[in-house]
């Protein structure tokens, strides 16, 4: 069940439509209502109120602290130039648009929050009211922007308590990539799931076996870039209730292991004006449109910069490696899996699945940022008549001339603070605290081994 709502409410907006909403909770055995914000770190964060005080929630918020912002995946602090320290209040106000209750959760519902100071003002540093304005950015340069995420884990038997950093997780499924064996041996599971996903709402295009040892991937379909981020933490967190209900374990690190293929979060993009489908029928790069070949070339020059919000954690370059299919050269291509920015036409008879796939990106970041981002650096390109290069063909390692994305957290983090797209974009508060976080973060496993690395953040996201 998913419950409706407008987009904003505070200040009394539809409050008497807010009470209903928290009567219907009652009327469904819903205790508990989660509401969710992700960090700069990607971790999602949580505020949970009885379902009865959801209407005060709606109306006053519920209070957090700013220093939120600069949190690591440890749960360590560091600060930056704007936000950090014990001082200081905010408030979550849920959106009801998103409002869904939790088929794997009996008891409980979500939603999803917009951070503001305690006058009432946006917190600079929400990023969900980020993504918010650069959705609105694009539709004021005359265009819409649908974006889908897709989501890689690994399924194990067993957590880090029983399981030393150099052993090898105990894989839920022994199949092959890609294998029918994988399903059968997790039909029950994967069955459960479809239906968990059913019940709450989330339209799943595929739900398959992947790559990686014990690995799987489901799909959604596309939506504006607000509700797209919204269904990353939904189905992570749909995924993590289901997994644990059947004896198993989650995995959405960027690697399960040292040395391993890993698991990454590619983002869906296409461009919309009018019903027409910009990334197709056009006369630029592989008949896109000049509009959306300008979006994805401005994507393509930011990529460096957004490897620090994509690829946010030192484990994301450990997964980020050559002939892997995890896009680690700063390339686009027609179908071409290696490439970190792929085009996909689609087939000539569906003109709405022409899209570009970011195929660098992890779930260890936070998905607000990523569609914020992505957009951001696509109105660059679109500002700037951006003309994409030559696409690259075959595997781009075997390619003279072919450059490396960063290697390190370190690497892309110089590029992003170099980045003066996404530092307009983002603003100094918000800017500056991800910088801080992403510099903390390096500095905290600068001298892990990968092997360790892998470990310490398995089980984090």
């Amino acid at each position: 069940m998913k419950a409706g709502g407008t987009s904003q409410h505070r200040n009394g907006t539809d409050f008497a439509r807010t009470r209903a909403q928290t009567a219907r909770l009652a009327g469904r055995e819903i205790d508990g209502v989660a509401l969710t914000w992700v960090d700069n770190s990607g971790i999602t964060r949580v505020k949970a109120v009885p379902a009865g005080r959801l209407a005060a929630a709606v109306e006053h918020g519920v209070g957090m602290s700013p220093v939120f912002d600069v949190f690591l995946l440890d749960d360590s602090i560091t600060d930056s130039t704007y936000v950090g320290g014990p001082d200081g209040d905010l408030r979550l106000h849920p959106d009801l648009d998103r409002l869904t209750e939790l088929a794997a959760q009996p008891g409980w519902a979500w939603a999803p929050a917009d951070r503001y100071d305690q006058e009432g003002h946006p917190h600079p540093c929400c990023q969900r009211q980020f993504a918010r304005r650069m959705t609105e950015a694009a539709r004021e340069a005359g265009f819409d922007v649908r974006m889908g995420f897709e989501t890689e884990w690994v399924v194990v038997r067993q957590t880090e308590h029983s399981a030393g950093a150099d052993s090898e997780p105990a894989y839920a499924t022994a199949g092959p990539a890609y294998g029918m064996t994988r399903l059968v041996d997790l039909s029950g599971y994967l069955a459960d799931l479809l239906r968990t996903f059913q019940a709450q709402g989330v339209d799943v295009m595929q739900l398959h076996p992947e790559y990686a040892a014990g690995q799987l991937e489901v799909s959604v379909a596309p939506a504006d870039p607000v509700t797209t981020a919204d269904l990353a933490v939904l189905v992570r967190e749909t995924v993590r209730a289901v997994t644990l209900r059947h004896g198993l374990v989650p995995v959405f690190a960027p690697v399960a292991a040292a040395g391993a293929v890993g698991n990454g979060r590619h983002l869906h993009t296409s461009l919309w004006h009018e019903g027409r489908n910009l990334c197709r029928d056009g006369d630029g790069a592989a008949g896109m449109t000049p509009t959306a070949e300008a979006f994805f070339a401005g994507v393509l020059r930011e990529l460096p910069a957004l490897m620090a919000i994509g690829a946010p954690c030192a484990a994301s370059y450990l997964r980020l490696q050559p002939s892997h299919w995890a896009g680690a050269y700063h390339c686009w291509g027609v179908e071409n899996r290696e490439a970190a920015l792929r085009f996909i036409p689609g087939p000539s008879d569906d003109p709405c699945t022409a899209n570009g796939e970011v195929k660098c990106f992890d779930a260890a970041a936070n998905p607000y940022l990523v569609t914020g981002c992505v957009i951001a650096a696509g109105l660059a390109g679109v500002h700037d008549a951006l003309s994409l290069p030559a696409p690259v063909a075959g595997d781009p390692a075997r390619q003279h001339g072919t450059e490396r994305l960063p290697s390190s957290l370190t690497e892309a983090l110089k590029h992003f603070q170099d980045s003066t797209v996404l530092r307009t974009a983002l603003g100094d508060p918000l800017f500056e605290a991800v910088a801080a976080v992403r510099r903390a973060e390096a500095e905290l496993f600068a001298e892990t081994s990968p092997q360790d690395l892998a470990a310490a953040v398995r089980h984090a996201y």
